[in-house]
């Protein structure tokens, strides 16, 4: 029964290709439910007929476009299908039935009611398909939120590689439009998936993907709680919640598996400057203030725990890292030299008072402050490496210091920026640590020869800030860096940094070679201002927060090669 109702459909295709053979649209694709028709079977049609509403002809032939496009680049296994051919039209000739040739947009809407009649006729006669067949179905056809942008990005990272022979153009252009689900970014997810295909885009002419793009971005979701310019982005350690922090004091912790959910919402009376998650336990948050204090909060219980006055004279807490064993905690405090609204003009000569102190978390006392020569200057970043031995730092006065935490003193420091030091991280191996600067230089260093430099690279200022905002009739919002500019992959092999529009992924080069651009995570509407990569996960989670105060979670799958 299925081989002559299939035969039926074809012989209506012959038919009405043949009433219609001088039509403009000639060149039109095959729909994609006659591509599939060796794939799918009735049962998706049956499905797709009961589910779909009958209320006009053109609506429905959109909709299977939409179900079904993405079904031939779900999985990562399939791409090689589009490498074979050696032009986008011999790929779509190695996809067609034999019996079949390109309709007219007129012939798809006829072919749909009659393959509605033709399923529903179907339904009563035709109990046996696969259960594996129904349940892809059904997953197909009842998508949730998420799946639909993927489905929406991968149609449109198709059209991206099919769009080259030059009639198909216009009538793809403006299918893509129609078919497009009505979701709350419906703009912006077309920025980042074309930048993706982009960047995909070698595949078609020759083979060996995986080799020109080690990422592939599976989806993209906002969280869009905060209503001014994002501070702070951090994952916890086991990847599961997120702590942000807007320039409002208003801190959320949410979770983004499997669903974007807030957990707790923050309100501060004083200022918030500084924010990072405890390591032993992993729920406990460490928040900096602008008037002297360091609070310990329990996003479980959503209480705070202690409350530390740190120092009346250096009452700006700039930044904060908990050491791996969870035990101790360093904290850098700021005299109130450069206040909020003075972080627009230039920067003075006279470098901003600050100390360097260690804390006890069990104790909550200080233990010790630590020297910091030539002179006591603000610390602006701070990080430990993966046992606590090591402390680097970095500084207002463009110096970067390397402390030995085993004797608590100095061990090396070197000028490192002209300008502030505003981010500074250990890299993969530990044997090199990595900074950007008011300079706008991104430079590794070895941390076994004092001050040698490994590579440079000079960034475009909107990945080192200041970050700039314009508005209407010539208003501007300006955020000196306050959060990590950069962050690496689970391997050390790519690092994230900041734009005006999303993240960028480089490939980290050895030596003097430029960094190597793989992939853009675009999306936003405003300067992104801080970046996280969480890879605690099989798929790694880059967080990029921006001065809108909306935060994107990008979800990439890494290509092995």
């Amino acid at each position: 029964e299925n081989e002559q109702l299939r035969q039926l459909l074809f012989a209506l295709q012959t038919e009405s290709r043949d009433q219609r053979e001088g039509d403009e649209m000639v060149h039109h694709k095959l729909p994609a439910y006659v591509q599939n028709m060796d794939r799918l079977g009735d049962t998706e049609l049956d499905l797709v007929s009961s589910q779909r509403a009958v209320s006009t002809a053109t609506t429905p032939s959109r909709n299977f476009f939409s179900t079904f496009l993405p079904q031939g680049r779900r999985t990562p296994g399939k791409p090689p299908q589009v490498t074979t051919g050696s032009s986008p039209s011999q790929v779509a000739v190695n996809r067609k039935d034999p019996l079949s040739s390109q309709p007219t947009r007129s012939k798809e809407t006829v072919q749909t009611k009659d393959i509605k009649t033709v399923a529903s006729q179907t339904s009563s006669s035709e109990p046996a398909s696969s259960q594996s067949q129904q349940s892809t179905n059904q997953a197909t056809n009842q998508p949730t939120h998420p799946r639909h942008k993927r489905i929406q990005e991968h149609e449109k990272e198709r059209k991206e590689l099919f769009s080259k022979p030059a009639p198909q153009t216009p009538e793809k252009r403006g299918e893509a439009g129609e078919v497009e689900p009505p979701a709350e970014t419906s703009n912006e997810p077309t920025d980042s998936s074309s930048s993706n295909s982009k960047s995909c885009g070698g595949g078609t002419e020759g083979q060996g993907l995986s080799a020109e793009q080690p990422f592939i971005k599976l989806s993209q979701e906002e969280y869009g709680e905060h209503h001014s310019s994002i501070m702070h982005c951090r994952v916890d350690c086991s990847g599961r919640r997120v702590a942000s922090l807007d320039v409002d004091g208003v801190i959320k912790v949410w979770s983004f598996n499997p669903i974007i959910q807030t957990k707790a919402t923050i309100m501060s009376k004083s200022p918030l400057l500084s924010l990072e998650w405890a390591t032993k336990p992993d729920r406990l948050l460490l928040l900096g203030s602008g008037v002297g204090t360091v609070r310990l909060y329990d996003t479980d219980a959503k209480k705070n725990l202690y409350e530390m006055n740190i120092d009346e004279t250096h009452p700006r807490i700039l930044s904060l890292a908990c050491s791996p064993s969870g035990s101790s905690f360093v904290c850098s405090a700021a005299a109130l030299s450069r206040s909020g609204n003075i972080d627009s003009v230039p920067r003075l000569p006279i470098p901003v008072s600050g100390q360097l102190l260690l804390w006890d978390t069990k104790t909550v006392k200080q233990q010790l402050q630590f020297s910091l020569e030539p002179e006591p200057v603000a610390i602006n970043c701070t990080a430990f490496n993966h046992n606590g031995n090591l402390l680097v730092t970095g500084a207002a006065d463009g110096v970067i210091r390397l402390f030995d935490m085993q004797r608590y003193e100095s061990a090396m420091s070197w000028r490192a920026h002209d300008g502030e030091v505003y981010s500074v991280e250990f890299s993969y191996d530990e044997n090199t640590v990595f900074s950007i600067g008011e300079d706008g230089k991104f430079i590794q260093w070895n941390i076994h020869r004092c001050g040698v430099k490994q590579s440079e690279q000079v960034l475009p200022q909107d990945a080192t800030g200041p970050f700039v905002l314009s508005g209407y009739s010539g208003y501007k919002q300006v955020q000196v860096p306050r959060g990590r500019l950069f962050a690496f992959d689970s391997e050390g092999q790519h690092v994230l940094t900041c734009s005006n529009s999303g993240g960028l992924i480089y490939r980290l080069s050895n030596g003097e070679r430029a960094l190597e651009s793989v992939l853009s995570l675009s999306g936003h509407k405003a300067p992104v201002v801080t970046v996280d990569w969480c890879s605690a996960v099989d798929c790694g989670t880059c967080l990029t927060a921006s001065m809108d105060g909306k935060i994107k979670l990008s979800t990439l799958l890494a290509q092995k090669s």
